[in-house]
Formats: C-alpha cells, structure tokens, sequence
C-alpha cells in the first residue's frame, strides 16, 4: 500500500433490492460513515418487478455527499461500485427506455434480479443444451439476463427492441453513469450474461443458438459491451465532470470496473483473516467459502483450477480476482423463511408483545430458550431437541444444488402443541435445514473435485444470529469466521476503489489489506454431535427423494 502524510479515503457504494447504500472508508478498510436511501420498485402484476435507473442513481448521489460531508475532496481518492444483476435499458440517446409492457413510462427502465417474466425464455434456452450452460450448473436461470432479453425481442420488440441504445447490468450502469465511459466488468458479463471468460469474448455460436446474435453482433456488441475489464480496474478519465458534481467529488477521481453486491461482500469476506493462533486463521483464498446471509443466501468461493459442478453455477473465471476461478451457490430463502415460520406461528403475536417488537429480540430469547431446555432435559446440546422433527427448506425452490425452482418445503413431525416450545423447535429444526443445506452444496463441490473447504465466512443479517452461526459450524465440521466489519458488501466495494486509486497494487492485496480480523467460532466435533448430524442429514436428504416420490404417484 503506498503511503501519505494525509489520510486517505475511499467510497463504497452499494445498491441492493430495497435501498442505495453509501460508505467513506479507510485505506485500511475502516468504514467511517453510511448512509442509506430507499429506491422505488413497481410490481404491477403478478412475477413483474421494476424500477428507475434515475431514481437509483440520485439515491445514490445522496448518498454519496452525505458521507463524504466535511471530507476534503482531495483525500477522497477512489470509488467502487457494486449492485444487484437487475437490467437496465437505455434508449439511442442513453435515456431510460420502458421495460413495462402496461405503461409507456420510461422511467422503469429496470427489470429487477427478482422478476420471473422470462420463466418461457429460459426453459427455451436451457431446453439447447448448449455446452455454455455447463458454466451455470447445466441451466441457465430465468433472474439472469439473456433469457429476459430474449423475452424484450419477443414481447416488447417495437416498443424495445427497435429503440434501445443500450443494455447494462446495474453494477456497469452506474460506472457509466459515474464516468461516461462504456466499461463491462467481467463478474457482471461471465456470471449473468453467458459470457465466454476463457476466450474474453461473447460466444457467438451460443448467442445464434438462441437468436439474439444478429441483433447483439452489430458495431462490436456495442448493446452489451465491447470494452470487457476486470473488476476493480481503474475506468479510463475517472470520474466525469458532470458526475463529480452530482455526487460532490473531483472530477477525475478513481473509478473502478464494479461487481456484483453479493461477490463484493465475498470479496470482503475472502480477504478476512482469524486471530492470529486462531482455528481458520492463515488458510488462502481458495479454501474459504463466503456466505452472504440475507432474505436469501449466497455462497461463494474460489478455485484455481475450474471446477464444474451439477447444480452450482460457473466456474466464474476473473469474477473477483483475476485468474481464479468462482463457484456460486445459493439458497433461495433464508432470512425471509425463518421470518415467515416465525410469522405464521399460533404464539407469535404473543412473542412479540413480550420480547421488545422485533424479530431480532425473539430469535435472541428463542436461543436462550432453547439451551434451557436442553439442560432441563438432560441433553448435551441443543440439536438433540429436534430428534423427531425434521426440515425440508425449498418453500421457493432450490437454486443450489438441485437448480429446481418447483421444489416445495417439507415438515415432518408436526402436532397440535401451540405454545413457544413448539416454536423454537420448529426454529431449530429450521435451522438445521439451512446448515444441512450448505453441507449439501459443499458435498456437490467435493464430490466435483473442488479442494475441501477448511472456514465458512458470514455475513448479512443471519451471521448475527449466535445459534445459525454455531449450527452452521457444527454441522459442516469446519470454523465458522465473523468478520470484525460487518458492512462487507460496502467494504468490497470500497476496496475495488483503492485498487483503482493505485493504493494496492492489486485487488487480492487490497482485500488482504483491507478485511480486517475474524472472530473464529469452533464447531462441536464430539463423536456424538458428528453422529446425530450424520444421521439427521441422511433423514434430510431422505425428504427430497420422498417428495420426487409423491410427485411421481401424482403426476406419474
């Protein structure tokens, strides 16, 4: 890292689903300020999400100013981007074009990561076969961007087709609109638009297999990039005029090629170390995973040699740090399952009422509550609990490994009790299920030839919680890692920016650099805790097959 006598910040920007964020950190990954605005989403119909490609970017112009406010400019030396894979349509003149089929406001120029309105598109694709399907798991999926391009040529071709200037996944959006500069970064391109990492170039013979190459080939792929570069490189010009003003910079200022959210947050995470002496401390980049824990979850890691794995999208290469190779998992609901069961139990309304009007305060006492019991019963640890009562968690789907987005939640062990006992062991059983399904997603990777994992690193709303954190531990046999920052989705951001400033001369130095310290939690391998999560996890793999058994009673 180069060195001055005055500080020296950077700026992380993150856009997620619901919200723009904003970070001023330290050239030592110390975030100092954050601000947050909310962004406007139209979901009209059914399957259909929107929203404006204004509207994100003056939030995050907001943003921006609010944390640099009473900052020198000049200390400011360089600024990241990261967003969701949502697509942007913009028009000849690059002004947002409509992507509503019910409204000719232009302003919802977005189709947001979530919108299913290409389910059509993408059995088409996938029904191919293509051999650049092997590199998202064998099936391509209707959140990624060719299938809903597919479906703008097919349903929204005068309206669209005919009039776009230009396609970006948000993350590249914002870097133009920040400097003017029509630069791709290859996390977006290979992880989202079926791009060819290999040969750094768009396959050609995939894009005619499905129709779209006459239309996508014209003035070198000017409608989905020309210009390809690694994440974290250094944007020619840096910062435009226009752009520093709405954002209250130096014009000029470093700009670096974006990510998307969830690989900035693994970015942060991978580059994270344990305490020195510490389980999990010292291990390399590649035999880390990194889960980001949210409404859904995703698990990232890395690989120098390309793995293929049934289920599990890439390998990625250059995603995040040039020459390795990214796999990328998921669950499809997490956070948002374990608020519904919570939700929807007969003592919830009480539970609120007594435990402060949040779910963060009730899943606290339900985990206080649970290592009560097990003492009262006798029993050595809290998954002994839930002997007789079993999870499945696909309640939307899977998306890794099994990449069934029809799959249907499964609970076996229910009875009529009602009271906050029955909650909280419907909560742990819930959480196991989680766990059980990550060790599912690194079994798949094992089994691929993928080197084992040796940590587990979290982060999101989930690592907060003491008893997901330990169960993930014990139940996949390896240290789980809790970041000292826990803003790791703007922290990765704010590191592509000191790469792009030239503090580091990399970006694998600049995440060593700048992710900090861990706290290391341990997993419980007694023989007799390894025993009945053995034989829990052979039930747990049992339900899936029983439940493509009733599907073939029903449907034959």
């Amino acid at each position: 890292m180069s060195t001055s006598s005055s500080p020296v910040y950077l700026i992380g920007v993150d856009v997620g689903t619901g919200s723009a964020r904003a970070a001023l950190v330290t050239g030592k990954g110390e975030v100092l300020q954050t601000c947050v605005k909310p962004i406007q989403t139209w979901n009209t119909q059914p399957n259909y999400y929107e929203q404006s490609s204004d509207d994100i970017w003056s939030a995050v112009c907001e943003c921006v100013k609010n944390v640099t406010f009473g900052y020198a400019k000049e200390q400011i030396k360089g600024i990241g981007f990261d967003a969701t894979c949502s697509l942007v349509v913009l028009d000849g003149q690059m002004q947002p074009l409509t992507v509503c089929p019910s409204s000719k406001d232009n302003q919802r120029n977005v189709i947001l990561w979530m919108d299913h309105r290409a389910e059509e598109e993408a059995r088409f694709i996938n029904a191919t076969h293509h051999q650049m399907l092997n590199y998202v798991g064998g099936s391509i999926s209707l959140e990624m961007e060719v299938p809903k391009l597919l479906w703008l040529k097919r349903d929204m071709h005068d309206a669209v087709w005919t009039k776009v200037g230009a396609f970006y996944d948000l993350p590249d959006y914002l870097t133009f609109r920040a400097t003017g500069a029509d630069c791709r970064s290859i996390c977006s391109a290979v992880c989202k638009w079926n791009y060819d990492a290999e040969d750094r170039c768009w396959s050609e013979d995939f894009l005619q297999t499905i129709g779209l190459v006459d239309d996508l080939r014209v003035d070198s792929w000017r409608l989905i990039g020309t210009h390809v570069a690694n994440p974290g490189a250094p944007i020619d010009g840096g910062l435009s005029r226009q752009a520093a003003q709405e954002l209250g910079l130096n014009p000029g200022t470093a700009v670096a090629s974006s990510m998307i959210d969830a690989h900035a947050g693994a970015l942060a995470l991978l580059g994270c170390e344990g305490p020195p002496g510490r389980a999990g401390d010292g291990s390399g980049l590649t035999s880390k995973m990194a889960i980001i824990c949210g409404t859904s979850s995703c698990h990232m890691s890395l690989t120098k040699r390309p793995v293929l794995a049934p289920g599990i999208w890439g390998p990625y290469k250059h995603a995040i740090i040039p020459d390795l190779y990214l796999n990328e998992a998921g669950q499809s609901a997490t956070g948002v399952l374990i608020d519904y069961m919570l939700q929807t139990h007969p003592c919830y309304d009480q539970l609120l009422k007594e435990h402060g009007g949040s779910n963060g305060k009730i899943y606290a006492f339900l985990n206080t509550f649970l290592d009560e019991l097990a003492k009262k019963q006798g029993e050595s640890s809290v998954h002994r609990l839930t002997i007789d009562l079993h999870v499945w968690p696909d309640f939307h789907g899977n998306r890794s490994p099994l990449a069934d987005p029809n799959l249907k939640g499964m609970i076996s062990g229910l009875t009529m009790t009602k009271d906050v006992q029955n909650l909280a062991l419907i909560y742990l059983a819930l959480m196991q299920a989680l766990a059980y399904g990550t060790r599912h997603i690194l079994q798949v990777l094992e089994a691929s030839g993928r080197e084992p994992i040796t940590s587990i690193l979290l982060c999101g709303g989930l690592s907060k919680n003491s008893l997901f954190v330990q169960t993930h531990a014990d139940i996949c046999s390896v240290p789980v890692l809790l970041p000292s920052e826990p803003e790791a989705v703007l922290l990765g951001s704010a590191m592509m920016g000191a790469y792009a400033a030239g503090l580091y001369d990399s970006l694998e130095l600049a995440a060593s650099g700048m992710g900090g310290s861990a706290k290391v939690v341990k997993p419980d391998l007694s023989d007799s805790t390894r025993d009945y999560h053995e034989r829990k996890y052979r039930v747990f793999q049992r339900m899936y097959l029983d439940q493509r058994g009733y599907e073939r009673i029903m449907k034959g």
